[in-house]
Formats: structure tokens, C-alpha cells, sequence
């Protein structure tokens, strides 16, 4: 079994530590945005399982990002770090005019205990004036772009309102890339409608992409969301933690060895959590994990299959 570090998988924690000689923290920041999903330039309301633009664990946005870095970096002198990751994680953080996003940048660009810059967004709101912005920003420090695709299949995106279609995410990669940005994708774990071999499906289409990092995160149903309404009114089912457990491991056997895992589970806002409740004992999911893929041997790529066909969806 190959080992990145202590673990069959390379994560986040490895990789960091290859190139950083040490241990980077991530502080969240909500720089006031929100998203064309939610203000009716694409949609209302959000995608169905959105509760707040993901940024529950960001910063005060009443603050301003240089107040939200510094206090964030305050609240993790506990731990050693060699540095930090600036981390724009609330709503859409390319949805404004340049000049705004410049204002919003700019803090953790001039900060000299930032290393790395990482930005969430929708493929959709990346048009040309923010990648060039982003390719000058690149320059300074490394930047990183988190895209949220949560599925390649177009039904499920559909019944989620993810609201743009896969292309538009190729295409974003693809000019991301031109660039020099690694490009962060998220995959939520758990789709109402969607099997195990769908899930599988996004995980082999995905090796074909030149993407840096993934995301895996298990579907939370959180209050007050369209999701929440499904699941109460019993549309569909989460995942058990050992269905959890058995379908990480498979994601990791699958995943290609160049794509970084930047996490296996998540949080969801504890306060506000439907479903599922196990997924609160964060550190018993993870060694559950662990021990899961020692006990069937898997290491990252391991059961990675290559001829996985996106035009016809299917493997062949």
C-alpha cells in the first residue's frame, strides 16, 4: 500500500507540509458577497442544500478582512503553524466588479503571515476581467480556486439548482489552468437519486480533469433549506456512517494520485444539523475511515479505472 506521509492518501496535511516544511491553517473570511443563485440573476434561494453561502465557520463580515485575518490568526496561536492559508469561503467571492474584489484581496496579498490565497466560487462568475485580476494575483502569492461542482451528473444538478451546466466548469478549469491556478473542486457525497456508481462516475470523470485538490463532503441537511423539506417530508436518505465509511474508501481507491484530498467529511453548523447526526463526531468518522482502508488495503488510486467514457456516461 503506498503512503503519502502516515496515510494511504495524499491530503492536505502531506502536501502542505512538502512544501511548506510545516503546517498551514486556514482562516475563513466572509468578505460580504453573495451569489447569482440566490439575489435572482441565476436563481432564489440557493442551491437546495445551501444554508448560508458555506461560510457558517468564516469570520464577522461586519469586519473588515484585515480585522478577520488578524483575528483569525489569534484564535490559532495555539497551534504551531508555519503559516496561513487566507481562505475567502463564504457565498460567491468573484461575484463583484474587479475594483471590488481588489479591495477584498488586497489585505491578505499584503499580509505577511499568508502564504497561500484560496478563493470559493461558482464557474460561472469567473469571466475575463477576474482572471486576469487573478492572473496578477498570482504573481504575488499562490492562489488557489475552489470551484463547487458537487456532481457531473446534469439530473442531479438540475433537482440540486446547481445552475450552470458541466461545460461551464470545464471551462473554467481550463482557464484556470491557463493561468497557473490550481483549481480546488468540491463533491458533495450523498445526492438524493444518486448511487454509489454515480458517485464513482464523478470521481473517474474527475481524474481526467486537470484539477490540483478535491473536496469530498458528505451531504448535511441543514434548517431552513430545500433539502431540509425533502428529507422531512421523506424524500430521500442519508447516509449511515458505515455507508459513509465504505463509500470514502471507495472514492480514495478510485481517485487519481495527482488530485490532493483537502477533506473527507466536513462540518456542518451543529446548531442547525438535521441529518446526519453521527457526522458531529468528526474524529470518529475519520478513524473510522482509517481503520476501514487498512482492513481492505486501499490506497489512493488503487482501484482507479481509465476508461471511463463522459460522453456516454458510462464506463465501457
Amino acid at each position: 500500500m503506498k503512503k503519502w506521509g502516515e496515510k494511504p492518501y495524499r491530503s492536505l496535511d502531506y502536501e502542505l507540509k512538502r512544501r511548506y516544511g510545516g503546517k498551514l491553517y486556514k482562516v475563513a473570511l466572509d468578505a460580504g458577497f453573495t451569489c447569482p443563485n440566490r439575489d435572482g440573476t441565476i436563481g432564489y434561494g440557493g442551491c437546495s442544500f445551501c444554508s448560508g453561502g458555506s461560510g457558517e465557520f468564516a469570520g464577522d463580515r461586519r469586519d473588515s478582512i484585515e480585522t478577520q485575518i488578524e483575528k483569525g490568526i489569534a484564535g490559532l496561536t495555539r497551534f504551531k503553524a508555519s503559516g496561513y492559508i487566507a481562505y475567502y469561503q463564504a457565498y460567491t467571492n468573484t461575484y463583484a466588479p474587479t475594483a471590488v474584489l481588489q479591495e477584498v484581496y488586497e489585505p491578505a496579498f499584503l499580509h505577511p503571515q499568508i502564504d497561500v490565497v484560496s478563493i470559493a466560487t461558482r464557474p460561472d462568475c469567473l469571466d475575463d476581467d477576474v482572471i486576469r485580476l487573478l492572473a496578477s494575483y498570482q504573481k504575488r502569492k499562490p492562489v488557489w480556486v475552489e470551484l463547487g461542482l458537487q456532481t457531473i451528473h446534469e439530473r442531479t444538478a438540475e433537482k440540486i439548482r446547481r445552475g450552470y451546466q458541466l461545460s461551464c466548469f470545464t471551462d473554467a478549469v481550463s482557464r484556470l489552468r491557463q493561468i497557473g491556478i490550481e483549481v480546488i473542486v468540491h463533491v458533495i457525497l450523498g445526492l438524493p437519486g444518486e448511487s454509489t456508481e454515480d458517485m464513482l462516475e464523478t470521481i473517474q470523470w474527475l481524474n481526467r480533469m486537470d484539477l490540483q485538490g478535491i473536496k469530498l463532503q458528505l451531504l448535511h441537511v441543514i434548517e431552513s433549506t430545500e433539502l431540509a423539506d425533502w428529507y422531512q417530508a421523506g424524500m430521500f436518505q442519508v447516509l449511515t456512517m458505515e455507508e459513509y465509511v465504505k463509500l470514502i474508501c471507495l472514492c480514495i481507491g478510485h481517485l487519481s494520485e495527482h488530485i490532493v484530498i483537502h477533506r473527507l467529511t466536513g462540518d456542518g453548523p451543529s446548531s442547525r444539523l438535521i441529518a446526519p447526526e453521527w457526522s458531529t463526531a468528526k474524529m470518529q468518522v475519520l478513524n473510522a475511515i482509517h481503520h476501514e482502508l487498512k482492513v481492505q488495503g486501499i490506497s489512493q488510486g488503487c482501484l482507479e479505472r481509465d476508461t471511463y467514457d463522459f460522453r456516454t456516461d458510462n464506463f465501457v
